[in-house]
């Protein structure tokens, strides 16, 4: 008879690190930790009811990841992401969100149809009261519904961790934009989606990304790193984007 296979040690304090690394990435994510905020390891340790042990290994693998910048006897900062970084993601995120367009218009639901529908008009009425943060979340949302319609794991994953270096809150926020133009830029890839249009819904969806990279050329804003400036042979590979307008008031 086959003795029963030893029961493995508990890895309680590897773990506890991931719950901590999940518990930091996904603030990130979200945007409540903002690009060049301090990660202070005795307030998250404090917070989350455990030692500083696990907490900076939860950072050194955010560090590792790119999320997290970290000095010896500094501390722990937000990445704030260079615009050569932020091209380079838009470059990828274009793919997945024309792979995304596509299946969204394969797989739509009424559902996905109507929540669509009610976050351009969201966009539509913050750009009216010229609130670019609400406007921002409401980009983002619009763009995670579009995700979430395909059904595919694998590609949210992905695009969620694109996300912190493709911030659709970025352009939303910077001086100048108008908020109604950017509302009315989700427009065409609603109807393509709304009409079961893969082809017109993923090429929609290119249009898209290409003219965020174009914007990131355009506009200054205080979470993009400007230590490195953008390369011209960087731009020629973006579209242009629409010509800088000012907010309607």
């Amino acid at each position: 008879m086959t003795p029963p296979a030893p029961t493995p040690e508990p890895l309680e304090h590897e773990s506890l690190s991931e719950l901590v690394k999940d518990r930091l990435l996904t603030q990130i994510l979200r945007g409540d930790l903002a690009p060049g905020s301090r990660i202070v390891e005795t307030r998250v340790a404090r917070e989350l009811g455990t030692s500083q042990a696990p907490v900076r290994e939860a950072l050194r693998d955010l560090a590792g990841l790119g999320f997290v910048d970290t000095k010896p006897y500094k501390g722990s900062w937000v990445r704030k992401p260079s615009r050569e970084e932020l091209i380079d993601a838009i470059e990828v995120r274009s793919d997945l969100e024309a792979l995304a367009g596509r299946l969204a218009a394969l797989r739509r639901t009424q559902g996905c149809i109507d929540d669509l529908t009610g976050l351009v008009e969201d966009m539509r009425q913050a750009a009216r009261r010229g609130d670019a943060h609400e406007h921002a979340l409401k980009n983002t949302q619009f763009h995670e519904r579009v995700i979430d319609a395909t059904g595919n794991r694998t590609l949210k994953r992905v695009w969620s961790m694109l996300e912190p270096f493709a911030r659709t809150y970025i352009t939303a926020a910077a001086p100048g934009i108008d908020l109604q133009w950017l509302a009315a830029r989700h427009e065409p890839i609603l109807e393509a989606i709304r009409d079961g249009d893969p082809e017109r819904a993923e090429a929609a969806m290119r249009v898209h990304a290409q003219e965020v990279a174009g914007m990131l050329d355009t506009f200054e804003h205080p979470e993009i790193d400007s230590g490195n400036s953008l390369s011209r042979s960087a731009n020629k590979r973006t579209a242009s984007a629409g010509p800088r307008r000012h907010q309607r008031s």
